[in-house]
C-alpha cells in the first residue's frame, strides 16, 4: 500500500494560497472602491474582446444570471451603459461611463499594485514556470474530468 505523502495534500496547500490571495485582492478592492468582480466585468467590457453576453459570462466563469446581476448593479450604479442593436435585439452591448472608466483605471492601480506583491517574492524565470504549472495543473484535471483522479484521494487520508 503506498504511503501518504509527508507534506500536505497539493490541492490543499493551493486552496490555502488562492483564499489567501482572494482575500487580500478583495480587501485591496474593496478599499478602491469595488470588487473583484466589479474590476472583472469592467475589465471584460472595457476590452470588448467578447461577442455575447454569454461569452462575457463564460470568460468570467460564471453563469450568464450571474452576470446579468453584475452587469444591472454596474449599470444601476451608472459605470456601464447597455443597448441592444437594431438589427438583432437578441445582442445586447455594454460599454463603460465615464464614471466606470474612472472606476476601471482605479481599479487598474490596485490590480497591479497586487500583482507586483505577489511577485516580489519569486523571479520573473519562477514567475514563468509557477504559471506553466498553474496551467498544467488545470491541464490534468480538465483531462481527468471524466473521474480517473476521483478515488486518488482515499490514498491520502489512508
Amino acid at each position: 500500500m503506498p504511503q501518504p505523502p509527508v507534506s500536505p495534500p497539493i490541492g490543499l496547500r493551493l486552496g490555502r494560497t488562492a483564499r489567501v490571495v482572494t482575500q487580500a485582492f478583495e480587501r485591496a478592492m474593496a478599499q478602491a472602491g469595488g470588487s473583484a468582480s466589479t474590476w472583472q466585468v469592467l475589465l471584460l467590457v472595457r476590452s470588448k474582446k467578447w461577442g455575447t453576453q454569454s461569452e462575457l459570462a463564460q470568460a468570467m466563469g460564471v453563469t450568464g444570471a450571474t452576470l446579468t446581476h453584475h452587469l444591472n448593479a454596474l449599470e444601476d450604479q451608472g459605470l456601464v451603459r447597455r443597448w441592444r442593436e437594431r438589427a438583432n435585439r437578441r445582442v445586447q452591448n455594454a460599454e463603460l461611463t465615464d464614471a466606470g472608466v474612472r472606476l476601471f483605471d482605479r481599479l487598474r492601480e490596485v490590480a497591479v499594485r497586487h500583482d507586483a506583491r505577489l511577485r516580489s517574492q519569486l523571479s520573473d524565470e519562477e514567475t514563468e514556470n509557477l504559471a506553466e504549472l498553474l496551467d498544467r495543473l488545470l491541464a490534468g484535471l480538465e483531462s481527468s474530468e471524466a473521474g480517473v483522479g476521483a478515488g486518488d484521494e482515499g490514498s491520502l487520508a489512508s
